[in-house]
């Protein structure tokens, strides 16, 4: 590991309050593929550790709400996981914990954007959780949550009830698309008591329909349940 990389990551740790024992996982964590390209040799991208910490990350964030008082849904669980773990909150969470500045691109990567690209961020995130398990176990990454993933959660910085919006305008972006909107086609009750219906629709066709008492949490639902019907999530 080059002296530089390592100091460069001893200041991360401090920041995180985090001392790997093996401090190869750590920079592996960083390491994205375009950087081994590049580089050549024997080294080892990220994408390994980013297979494992999503399942890791999965499993905390659904033990974080199953504690959670008054009980929630299984339903409720499973949407409000889905908003925690989805790309556009790993990578605000990356951003949040200066996680850009560590990572190891290739040139080209590197030019034309990926430091701060959102699918990118979002996978050195998951690599991060993955390498910390290895090295801790589920004790270590779950005291890594409580202190910086939960209470972002519980603060609204990492809103656990509203990504469906930025995970469906990702996800269809990457499909070769931006054609999406969002139209309130019903509005309903008293001034004091008003409830919407939107609906999103891609390409001419409707994907989903939500009900609320925002056209915020109406748009909300709309793209939860075009999301679902994408198969995006389950």
């Amino acid at each position: 590991m080059a002296e530089g990389t390592r100091l460069a990551l001893d200041a991360l740790e401090r920041s995180l309050g985090v001392r790997f024992r093996n401090a190869e996982l750590l920079t592996r964590a960083f390491t994205h593929a375009s950087y081994v390209h590049d580089v050549g040799g024997d080294l080892e991208d990220n994408e390994r550790l980013e297979f494992l910490g999503d399942a890791v990350l999965e499993l905390v964030v659904s033990h974080y709400l199953f504690r959670k008082e008054p009980p929630l849904s299984e339903g409720e669980m499973t949407k409000r996981r889905a908003a925690i773990v989805c790309e556009a909150s790993l990578a605000a969470l990356a951003r949040m914990l200066d996680f850009p500045r560590y990572i190891r691109l290739g040139r080209g990567e590197e030019l034309s954007g990926g430091r701060e690209r959102p699918a990118l961020l979002a996978d050195v995130f998951e690599a991060f959780v993955g390498a910390l398990f290895l090295d801790q176990g589920p004790e270590g990454v779950a005291a890594f949550c409580e202190r910086h993933v939960f209470p972002r959660v519980e603060s609204g910085l990492i809103d656990a009830h509203a990504d469906y919006k930025s995970t469906l305008q990702e996800w269809i972006q990457r499909q070769g698309t931006t054609a999406i909107q969002y139209e309130v086609v019903a509005e309903r009750g008293p001034a004091h008591d008003r409830e919407f219906v939107s609906r999103v629709v891609i390409d001419g066709e409707t994907f989903g329909e939500g009900v609320g008492r925002s056209k915020k949490e109406a748009e909300q639902k709309a793209a939860y349940e075009a999301l679902r019907r994408l198969g995006v999530l389950d």
